[in-house]
């Protein structure tokens, strides 16, 4: 679809609530942060929703005006942005359910297309990219705190420049970003480079129990919710433990398990190299997400889930 319609129901909306979804990381956050501080240029009455999102954002302008639950019932509009499936808004689906007008923008390859507007870009590299455009499209100027938005969503997306799916078009717009005094030097030092002493003890732990399977093409690791409680970890200290088994010479996929005592069963994050397609994998396991990364849940004691797993992921290997 055209742009068009998107635009037209932003302006006609006066309250929009925007979404993303659990367990938020920095493409979703900052997304969310861009969306909200551009729409607020067009005098909207709009909130940002979120929960357990990671102090390692709070440096994002906007960031201390995300709420965790709505102030309204029903709005004008709802967004949801970097989401797939409306099971993962963050436990917020009602609020899009609700709205009046609902609209979703995002780039993941596997899209149920949950909006009423669906504004999917599968090749872009992160949702924050998308944004660039809409929010030119809607006549909104791109500031340095907009763009400091977009651009962390752009770096941790992109796992600092290095992942596929990163085009001319995105140095392009990093350029573009750092024209307006965005200091991409001092984003990535805060989002990738700097880590809690929690988020070292929990990957200290996940390396010591990393073992190499199926003569060292999958890589596997998992933590407890005892490890958790016990490190005392914030809610986005598992983040990035996937891909230390990815870097390991050799390795196709990385299969990461982080326990859910909520849901019963374990958090599945897989990532791969060259070839498997792990969203493929993912949708056998009530998930979904990009080819290199993707991620689902499973219902089973922990050997039993990595027994199965590993079964899934043999099936794509060459």
């Amino acid at each position: 679809m055209t742009i068009d319609k998107i635009k037209e129901e932003i302006y006609n909306a006066k309250s929009i609530i925007i979404l993303t979804h659990e367990m938020p990381d920095g493409d979703a956050i900052g997304s969310s942060l861009a969306m909200y501080n551009g729409l607020k240029t067009l005098g909207k009455d709009v909130e940002v929703l979120m929960s357990n999102n990671s102090a390692v954002f709070d440096f994002l302008p906007g960031a201390n005006e995300i709420k965790t639950e709505g102030t309204k019932n029903n709005y004008d509009l709802a967004i949801a942005l970097d989401c797939g499936d409306i099971k993962r808004l963050n436990g917020y689906t009602e609020y899009f359910e609700n709205a009046n007008t609902t609209i979703q923008i995002d780039h993941h390859e596997i899209n149920t297309m949950f909006g009423e507007y669906n504004f999917v870009n599968p090749t872009a590299p992160a949702c924050a990219q998308i944004l660039i455009t809409i929010l030119e499209e809607l006549g909104i100027e791109i500031t340095k705190d907009i763009g400091t938005c977009l651009l962390t969503g752009i770096i941790t997306d992109t796992g600092g420049f290095k992942y596929q799916g990163v085009s001319a078009e995105t140095f392009e717009f990093a350029a573009e970003l750092l024209n307006k005094g965005v200091n991409v030097s001092n984003i990535y030092k805060k989002v990738l480079q700097t880590i809690s002493k929690s988020k070292f003890e929990l990957r200290k732990l996940a390396m010591e129990r990393l073992e190499f399977l199926e003569d060292g093409r999958i890589a596997f690791t998992y933590l407890n919710a005892e490890d958790e409680e016990k490190i005392n970890a914030e809610p986005d200290s598992h983040e990035g433990i996937v891909e230390m088994g990815r870097d390991v010479e050799g390795v196709e996929v990385s299969i990461f398990l982080r326990e859910n005592k909520e849901k019963d069963g374990y958090k599945i994050s897989l990532r791969s190299n060259e070839y498997v397609n792990v969203a493929d994998i993912c949708l056998m396991f009530n998930g979904g997400g990009h080819l290199r990364a993707a991620g689902g849940n499973i219902k089973l004691p922990l050997e039993e889930a990595k027994q199965r797993i590993v079964e899934e992921c043999k099936k794509y290997l060459k």
